[in-house]
């Protein structure tokens, strides 16, 4: 799969200007497709972006609306905070807003230690995630990103840390806690008022989420997301001095040498078939679009396939559709079916009895 990362980079070369970046990395969130690559696989501290991996876990291990009580794990934490106190009550919905928008070491450490029991087996859930989503290079400590006292510490690259938020942005709850510029929250002895660390999300419409990082090790880490006519992105810098620029400068080259075609039409659907589903609709949920350059457009072609299932209902998946872009799968979304009431035959009999109410 590298192997041919690389290659298609090579063939198909995106110039963008200088990048003060030891690793970059521009992912279509769509369909997982690189549009600018640098040093992506080369493993680096991530600082506190290590975050997206504990919010991720903790919205699918957790209940959020669950109320906890900071312990003495709190005493554990330093660093950047939300200046939570022992004893003090919230949900973990709302240390969630705290561990990504003011990036709170001490709403992690509650937050590990609420999901898991401690933070070495909160660390292993993160660990559990990111094999199963492909994570191949990465390896997680803890759930704040600092580095530890024995020299430990949580490292990734720039191809893992695009992977980890294109499958945390297919979550909803991650969605919205990820792009909210601020929250406020009454506890049992304060009230808090957060706003995000991200300044790209409060001067930017396009820009739709983001996590910031620092430690002096890792330097400065940066993941964010952005959308613009129907392209939806993330970008990810490690050990940039220069990030939030250099972020803006990516989104900005790809917005403009990038269109995106829009290949399946949800209202107008249709698909070849045999008699399987002939008396029914098939559907897909969404528009679909694949940017690409204005070399590229000719190139897109649509393969379907439908299953052969006589015992389907109402809803079931059906089919899949397949786009690629010369010889390389850049979308594949399924099909749906939508099963058609059939008007009842009745015999001039059986409608006499009826209208009779027999």
């Amino acid at each position: 799969m590298k192997k041919l990362i690389f290659l298609l980079i090579l063939l198909f070369p995106f110039k963008v200007s200088a990048l003060s970046a030891s690793s970059s990395i521009v992912m279509d969130l769509d369909n997982g497709r690189i549009l600018h690559a640098n040093n992506v696989y080369d493993e680096r501290l991530i600082a506190s972006i290590t975050k997206i991996m504990t919010a991720i876990v903790t919205i699918e291990y957790a209940d959020l609306d669950k109320s906890v009580e900071v312990g003495e794990e709190i005493l554990d934490a330093y660093g950047s905070a939300i200046y939570i106190e022992l004893g003090e009550k919230l949900t973990l919905r709302d240390l969630l807003y705290g561990l990504m928008l003011r990036s709170g070491n001490d709403a992690a450490v509650v937050i590990a230690k609420n999901v898991a029991g401690s933070m070495e087996a909160f660390a292993m859930l993160m660990n559990e995630v990111a094999d199963r989503i492909g994570m191949d290079n990465t390896y997680f400590y803890n759930a704040h990103g600092l580095e530890e006292d024995d020299g430990s510490a949580n490292t990734s690259t720039a191809y893992d840390m695009a992977l980890l938020t294109k499958y945390a942005m297919e979550n909803e709850t991650f969605r919205e806690i990820f792009g909210a510029k601020n929250y406020t929250v009454k506890t049992n002895y304060k009230t808090y008022s957060w706003t995000s660390k991200n300044k790209l999300i409060h001067n930017h419409e396009f820009i739709t989420g983001g996590k910031t990082g620092f430690t002096e090790k890792a330097r400065r880490t940066l993941v964010t997301t952005g959308s613009n006519n129907n392209i939806n992105l993330v970008v990810v810098t490690l050990n940039d001095p220069n990030d939030f620029q250099d972020h803006l400068d990516l989104y900005e080259q790809i917005f403009r040498e990038y269109e995106a075609v829009k290949v399946i039409d949800k209202d107008t659907f249709e698909v070849s078939q045999d008699n399987v589903y002939k008396d029914d609709t098939l559907y897909v949920l969404e528009d679909i679009y694949v940017p690409v350059t204005k070399e590229e457009k000719g190139n897109l072609r649509i393969e379907y396939e439908l299953y052969k299932n006589n015992k389907y209902v109402d809803g079931d998946k059906v089919g899949s559709v397949r786009i690629y872009l010369g010889d390389e799968l850049v979308r594949e979304e399924s099909i749906y079916v939508l099963v058609e009431e059939k008007e009842e035959k009745l015999s001039w009999w059986e409608r006499f009895l009826r209208w009779i109410k027999w």
